[in-house]
């Protein structure tokens, strides 16, 4: 028997400003259908947990994707990371050293693949500091977001689109330790 890989799927887009609605039962059954087992979803922006025997990524993400479009009629980024992949960047601590505030936001920006090279220089930091990228990893993005400079953090996202692309999607880092701590305790 094939053993099983448990991944987390994020989905770019639904739910966030009233686009793309998607009740989470809904999406749960749908990859349910894709058979997908121990389904499970985290918070309404379009986090998934899962297992399967399915080892090959960029295949699985494409089936995904095309389910999803024939279920809800989105069109809808999907960006997997196994478990352990999640785990591995836990334990490299991309934040360390980052005092956090209550203006204070961390993400992690995930990519379809490697990115490519790109025209800022990391760590980076915005002219006005809002945006400050201390790391990256092959396929993400960190970055710390600090609302107390005047601008938000739809702002920050931007200018992470305008550099990596618009098939993007970012959580913020306490959605990626909840969907750990979900998992180890299931």
């Amino acid at each position: 028997m094939r053993s099983q890989i448990q991944y987390s799927g994020f989905l770019r887009g639904i739910n966030v400003g009233g686009h793309a609605l998607i009740k989470m039962a809904e999406l749960q059954r749908t990859f349910e259908r894709m058979g997908l087992k121990n389904v499970r979803t985290l918070l309404a922006s379009g986090n998934v947990v899962f297992e399967t025997g399915q080892a090959v990524e960029k295949r699985l993400t494409k089936k995904i994707e095309t389910e999803l479009k024939a279920a809800f009629k989105y069109d809808i980024a999907v960006m997997l990371r196994s478990l352990d992949d999640l785990n591995a960047l836990r334990s490299a601590e991309p934040f360390r050293g980052i005092k956090v505030t209550p203006d204070i936001r961390l993400y992690v920006t995930f990519l379809p693949e490697a990115a490519k090279p790109w025209t800022i220089t990391i760590p980076f930091a915005s002219a006005r500091n809002e945006l400050r990228i201390p790391g990256v990893a092959p396929r993400e993005v960190f970055s710390v977001v600090d609302l107390s400079k005047g601008r938000g953090t739809t702002e920050a996202m931007n200018i992470l689109e305008k550099e990596f692309g618009s098939k993007i999607t970012t959580r913020n880092w306490n959605t990626i330790l909840k969907i750990l701590e979900q998992t180890e305790r299931a």
